[in-house]
């Protein structure tokens, strides 16, 4: 019996990442990397969901979440105008 790979997104806050690089230093997969002075994914299809690069980010620019199977792209209903913890049940 083959296991599903799981899928994992990253919520990106732009106007609250510094550049400082943190998160792609931890990331072990390299999915992230900086563009233009700001993280972005480009390799989201390779991300564990380790969150090591969440829970290192000095100004909480970057959230992991687990696609689900009934909303391919979950970001669509965050609130970036809220702050990160304001998100967590």
């Amino acid at each position: 019996m083959s296991e599903q790979k799981k899928v994992y997104f990253h919520t990106i806050r732009e106007k609250w990442c510094k550049g400082c690089g943190i998160c792609v230093a931890y990331c072990p997969k390299k999915v992230l990397e900086l563009k233009d002075g700001k993280v972005v994914a480009a390799r989201a299809e390779d991300c564990i969901g380790c969150h090591a690069c969440e829970l290192r980010c000095p100004d909480f620019a970057i959230e992991i979440h687990e696609a689900s199977g009934e909303r391919k792209h979950e970001a669509e209903h965050v609130d970036f105008a809220l702050p990160p913890e304001a998100h967590h049940a």
